[in-house]
């Protein structure tokens, strides 16, 4: 980047750094048991990012001869960016200017990653290597999620998590093996989380993963085909072991949606064939407690399925109470929010009408939705193979996070969040031009 003015290549450093961030700043912690070092390590992937835009503007011969062709999902990222700096700077809301300014951040960033590839051309082999990478990490994952396994044994009790997330992020060790709730169901069995932060972002990044394997099995030599299998064999097993039931519901909503756009409606047949073969388990061969663990689930019984609904309603509460919104860093569970001042946070739609109002949440949804439909259009009209495969990647990718936006704040899983929209940034770089989206 700061040789050859290679701005795009900050793909890769994400691409890498993402998955063990917590890990790395874990270890780095017990390492050094420095709050201000580990602090700057945080901050890094927002710098990387910010370094990689200002790159950008100092190697363009001529700025004021930018092009501005803007497409529809421009727009909506342009409109919710707007949105969020006014909030930042109105004087709405009870958070303070710093924690504003703070929340601001993890907003803008990925738009500047959108930004990035939107304006990042590659060739085959740079293209390819980030692929390379995304399959790295699935095997390297599943190997850790392997060690788990044999060892009974979470590697976040290896790397400090816990010191970590009480010194930095002032949250005490819960649950009965010293981590988080999350990292256990509620019948007291172990949830893996291996190189991620937490069982959440693993079993959302693993269907990144896996929707890289199947572009690649759908679109290579049926002798090339086989190790391909094996990376979306990889991503399942470490889905299964995260047991999460939202992503778990969103690898048959990805499948679903692979189905309709390669009108593979075979696959259809097969999911529904899993889930009816899954309901028949649970009605008749399944034990007690999985029946009615399942069957709590499903009405929304169990204490995960309440503390949901207890979150949306207090949301909810809010955005009808004030429907224009009620500022920044007043919802969600990202650090600068103050947890005597958040309504609700369990919701990615629902965190962003708090604080954006109704007309913020319904932008942030045509925004998700534009992606979706406009990189399958990419994916479908452009003649460069890679350039498909990113944009098929970036589409399932946003598919698939659609349920675990329901019930966490899943923007904060930076692996498959701030890759995904750096994709479908790509994508829309090569989004089929015409008259109506000249600007």
């Amino acid at each position: 980047m700061v040789i050859k003015g290679k701005w795009e290549y900050v793909i890769y450093f994400l691409l890498i750094y993402f998955p063990v961030y917590t890990v790395f700043l874990s270890v780095a912690y017990a390492t050094t048991n420095s709050e201000l070092m580990v602090k700057g390590f945080q901050f890094l992937k927002d710098l990387v990012v910010i370094i990689s835009f200002l790159f950008f503007i100092l190697f363009q011969k001529n700025l004021f001869a930018y092009p501005l062709r803007l497409t529809p999902v421009d727009k909506l990222f342009l409109a919710f960016i707007g949105m969020a700096t006014f909030f930042l700077f109105a004087p709405i809301g009870d958070a303070s200017f710093v924690a504003k300014i703070f929340y601001y951040k993890g907003m803008i960033v990925p738009a500047l990653i959108y930004f990035i590839g939107r304006n990042t051309k590659f060739d085959d082999f740079e293209s390819g290597l980030i692929f390379k990478i995304i399959f790295a990490v699935v095997i390297i994952g599943f190997g850790v999620n392997m060690l788990e396994l044999l060892s009974d044994t979470h590697l976040q009790s290896k790397t400090g998590y816990a010191a970590f997330n009480w010194a930095l992020n002032d949250v005490e060790p819960t649950g009965n093996f010293g981590l988080s709730w999350t990292f256990e169901t509620q019948a007291i069995t172990k949830r893996f989380a291996s190189i991620y932060s937490d069982p959440l972002e693993l079993s959302s990044s693993v269907l990144m993963g896996f929707a890289a394997g199947l572009i690649f099995f759908l679109t290579s030599k049926r002798d090339e085909a086989n190790y391909y299998l094996l990376i979306m064999a990889f991503a399942f097993i470490s889905l299964m072991l995260a047991s999460s039931r939202a992503s778990f519901a969103a690898f048959f909503v990805m499948l679903f949606f692979v189905a309709i756009t390669f009108r593979l409606y075979t696959l259809i047949m097969v999911g529904v064939s899993l889930v009816l073969s899954f309901v028949i388990f649970v009605v008749f061969f399944a034990s007690e407690d999985f029946y009615y663990f399942v069957i709590d689930t499903l009405t929304f019984q169990n204490l995960s399925s309440v503390g949901h609904l207890v979150e949306w309603a207090i949301a909810l509460d809010g955005m009808i109470a004030q429907p224009l919104g009620v500022g920044l860093a007043m919802s969600g569970s990202v650090g600068s929010v103050d947890e005597e001042l958040k309504i609700g946070g369990e919701n990615q739609f629902l965190i962003y009408g708090v604080q954006l109002g109704w007309i913020g949440m319904l932008i942030y949804i045509l925004l998700l939705g534009y992606s979706i439909v406009h990189s399958v259009k990419v994916f479908k009209t452009n003649n460069n193979l890679m350039t498909s495969r990113i944009a098929f990647t970036g589409a399932a990718a946003k598919c698939a996070l659609i349920l675990p936006l329901f019930t966490a704040n899943a923007e904060l899983y930076l692996y498959v969040s701030w890759t995904s929209w750096w994709m479908v940034g790509y994508a829309m770089n090569n989004y089929p031009r015409t008259p109506h989206h000249e600007a």
